[in-house]
């Protein structure tokens, strides 16, 4: 009898010496796995994981915390040229305006964010080139542990006022931003904007995603010349001079745009405009292609200016047919024009998707391809036809259309 319940405790014992040895096998390698890497590489830096809190307050917090550490502030000295008068007392008395070009130099801060482990580091175009007017001579980021780290620049498209800049072998390097599906928002859910505004290091302001596929006109400063952005977000989250290029982020602490720039803050208060994540993520793709500065999108174009179908423009062109959209204009010698679009021709379809608005034609047009070909379906004078349009990369500066209409 002794000598059966000694086996039975030994038995019992062994059981339990193997249950214990696989929970700490499975322990360890839950939990130290990142400890370190193959070749006995340092460890990846993680994001804090988030908090699945009672209140929208509490996942504000969370997701701060999440995104806090991966924002950082840009100080950029800028080289550029600038116009100044000849004589500025001659234009107070109605003499003639003759300007000469002269040399600046001067000292432009905004924020940014981390995109990628090698260092990538996204930001506003208009940050790194002080007013879309220089070259960045020398770019200091500080990243929110005070630590100074001396980047340089990659790439910047000022068409879209994106661009990329590179910090070198910085082991502190924290995680990259993680990207929404902008096209998934809705007007009214939460919109935190992270950022330095003013040189206030890390600051953060809350409000809603307001409204979407604003078009705004930016720049002009140091010479300069103002541009328009097509397809903006807008957001009630206050944007001040400092946050340009830091995120705007959902309650998850995913990034759904990248602060751009505000209305006139004596004409409106709580209207600020971000670049939508997905747009922020097809130009970094390219950004990271490409070197030094450029003017163009990267966004297909075709070279129209349209308007939406009403009764009047039925009953003068005559048509009958389904929904469509009207060609207002055509730009000679543009990839619409040598396609033999003409001003009154209805384009009711694209790439066999249905277009009822020029934001519809515009959407096909921005996932085609610069060089791809864009298929439309058109009524002409009576006849329907299809015509293919090769797309060329959009120009940065189109004049401002001077009616509602779209320019793709």
């Amino acid at each position: 009898m002794i000598r059966s319940r000694v086996m039975q405790s030994a038995i019992v014992g062994l059981i339990g010496a193997i249950i214990g040895s696989f929970s700490m096998m499975l322990f360890a390698s839950t939990h130290f796995a990142n400890v370190a890497g193959p070749g006995n590489t340092p460890p990846q830096v993680n994001a804090a994981p988030l908090t699945s809190g009672a209140s929208d307050q509490d996942r504000i917090v969370s997701a701060v915390k999440r995104v806090e550490p991966s924002v950082v502030a840009l100080n950029v000295t800028v080289n550029g040229q600038q116009y100044v008068p000849v004589d500025p007392f001659a234009q107070l008395f109605g003499g003639p305006s003759v300007v000469r070009p002269q040399a600046f130099r001067s000292r432009v801060s905004g924020s940014g964010f981390v995109y990628s482990r090698d260092g990538g580091i996204l930001t506003n175009a208009h940050v790194v080139t002080g007013g879309f007017a220089g070259q960045p001579s020398k770019i200091d980021v500080v990243f929110a542990n005070g630590e100074h780290v001396p980047a340089h620049l990659v790439s910047a498209n000022v068409g879209v006022d994106l661009a990329l800049v590179k910090v070198d072998n910085y082991a502190k390097l924290p995680p990259p931003l993680r990207f929404a599906d902008s096209d998934r928002l809705e007007a009214g859910q939460w919109a935190i904007a992270i950022g330095e505004p003013l040189e206030l290091k890390q600051t953060v302001t809350v409000g809603v995603v307001s409204g979407f596929h604003r078009d705004e006109i930016a720049g002009g400063e140091g010479g300069g010349s103002p541009q328009q952005f097509k397809g903006l977000l807008q957001t009630s989250a206050p944007i001040n001079p400092g946050n340009s290029g830091g995120p705007l982020v959902d309650l998850n602490g995913d990034v759904i745009g990248v602060n751009q720039l505000t209305a006139n803050p004596q004409a409106a208060q709580g209207i600020g405009f971000a670049i939508p994540a997905n747009s922020v993520q097809q130009v970094a793709l390219q950004l990271t292609k490409t070197k030094g500065i450029t003017q163009g999108t990267h966004e297909g174009y075709i070279g129209v200016a349209l308007q939406g179908m009403s009764s009047g423009a039925r009953s003068q062109l005559g048509y009958n047919g389904p929904d469509g959209i009207v060609v207002a204009q055509v730009v000679g010698g543009g990839p619409a024009d040598q396609a033999g679009l003409e001003p009154g021709d209805v384009i009711t379809g694209a790439n066999g998707k249905s277009v009822a608005t020029p934001q519809d034609l515009t959407n096909v047009i921005k996932g085609v391809p610069v060089g791809g070909t864009v298929n439309l379906q058109v009524w002409s004078a009576g006849n329907k036809k299809l015509v293919a349009v090769k797309t060329s990369e959009r120009p940065a500066n189109l004049d401002t259309p001077q009616q509602p209409q779209q320019q793709p």
